[in-house]
């Protein structure tokens, strides 16, 4: 199959949509598809070479060094250049809609050139034009009424006001879901929510789960290349009293103040406990101002930016990786974490549960504690950090968790089938 596959940001360092662009799209080439992304930025970085990359530019609005700084509006050149500068200029993010529209607007003249269109989580206006003339399935991580919810709730005063007119794009993406043939969504927990929040019908959503490298992440260095095939890998040693903890963004919804409050708890009883966060925490911002209140500078360590190989030498150096998300649609880090063998304390909220096996009813392969207790995660660490033959099995059911159900080759094989049916019902109009 030839697949346009569209995502308004997919540089994998602005979160788990980002990693499942190059893994997916890697996935589907090695399976035979013929695979072009079309992004807007940040760009994806790393893509597989037999994946072509179509570049879409938004404002950039949002780029660094000057974020949130609308260009001039003499310098707009095309009806979706306005409707960002528009939505930007009036505190909302248009960046979901502008994208959609510029694909809509490449796509027409290439409509020889597709068998189906992807879109990951853009969810514009845009996507209803396209749908007519090509076929389109959709993934839906999770509602992102659920960020707004928790942002929400965390915001005081004149604040509440600008976080709802930020997430206003939330009530367009409801609409456009609902009216769209296919929707993928990546976990039961997740598809729930959305059929809840958006009032999609239930039949239209066909469940995939994401996937992991499990080269990459796993409890082993790889070797570099160059390195002679019989040459054994070489292991990589825990750190003592080391905890990690990836954030995609840092929001309310990622529960990292909670587990700094447990990681000034757990410091009583283990001073030498230490904290590798990978975030992009802002200078001055709410994290940065929490760990300097809690007197953790000593302790805690951010990252941001970080290569996935980066990213698994961390998780193999430590002892314990914490989730202490307040939701998760899937939650990426926590099966990278399990292919890495390293020991899981995470919040029992949304997908989690369903990740790590606590939902099927028999043993989890993490320890689960409340969302947004502090006190629970604290005890949780501290009883883990003090017995390492738990660590270990911990360690050794994850990763045979992640070797038996999240694989990319398993993940693009599934996606594939869903292509097939959306084509099918294209073929026969029955939209």
């Amino acid at each position: 199959m030839r697949v346009a596959l569209l995502s308004y940001r997919s540089k994998q360092h602005v979160g788990g949509q980002g990693v499942y662009v190059e893994h997916l799209s890697r996935g589907l080439v090695e399976a035979g598809h013929d695979v072009e992304v079309i992004s807007g930025q940040p760009y994806p970085e790393g893509l597989d070479p037999r994946v072509r990359l179509t570049r879409l530019p938004s404002l950039g609005i949002y780029d660094e060094p000057d974020p949130f700084k609308p260009p001039a509006p003499w310098t707009l050149r095309s009806v979706p250049d306005v409707v960002e500068w528009l939505l930007s200029v009036t505190g909302a993010f248009g960046e979901p809609l502008s994208f959609t529209l510029r694909a809509d607007r490449h796509l027409k003249d290439r409509l020889d050139d597709f068998d189906v269109v992807h879109d990951n989580q853009s969810l514009g206006w845009g996507l209803l034009a396209l749908r007519r003339r090509l076929p389109l399935v959709v993934t839906i991580h999770h509602p992102i009424s659920r960020d707004r919810i928790v942002e929400l709730e965390a915001a005081r005063g004149w604040r509440k006001l600008s976080v709802a007119r930020w997430y206003s794009f939330v009530g367009m993406q409801a609409r456009v879901a609902r009216r769209l043939p296919f929707v993928v969504g990546v976990s039961t927990v997740a598809t729930d929510d959305t059929v809840t929040d958006f009032g999609i019908d239930p039949a239209r959503i066909r469940v995939v789960p994401l996937g992991v490298d499990t080269e990459t992440f796993g409890p082993v260095r790889r070797p570099q290349p160059g390195t002679p095939a019989d040459a054994p890998a070489a292991a990589e040693s825990r750190v003592p009293g080391r905890i990690v903890a990836v954030a995609s963004a840092d929001k309310p919804l990622k529960g990292v103040a909670h587990l700094l409050d447990a990681l000034a708890k757990v410091r009583v009883e283990h001073p030498d406990v230490e904290l590798q966060l990978v975030s992009s925490v802002e200078p001055g911002g709410a994290t940065d101002r929490r760990i300097d209140a809690l007197d953790l500078r000593d302790c805690v360590t951010t990252h941001s930016g970080l290569e996935s190989e980066q990213i698994a030498e961390l998780l193999r150096s430590a002892e314990i990786m914490c989730v202490p998300s307040l939701y998760e649609g899937f939650s990426l880090p926590t099966v990278e974490a399990l292919a890495s063998g390293t020991a899981v304390v995470a919040s029992r909220a949304g997908a989690i549960p369903e990740v790590v096996g606590d939902a099927e009813g028999g043993e989890p392969c993490a320890v689960l504690v409340e969302p947004g207790d502090a006190e629970q995660l604290a005890a949780a660490v501290s009883s883990l950090l003090d017995d390492p033959d738990r660590r270990a099995a911990l360690g050794a059911a994850g990763r045979a968790r992640a070797l038996e159900r999240y694989s990319w080759t398993s993940v693009a094989k599934a996606t594939a089938d869903v292509y097939d049916e959306a084509i099918r019902r294209f073929a026969g109009k029955e939209q």
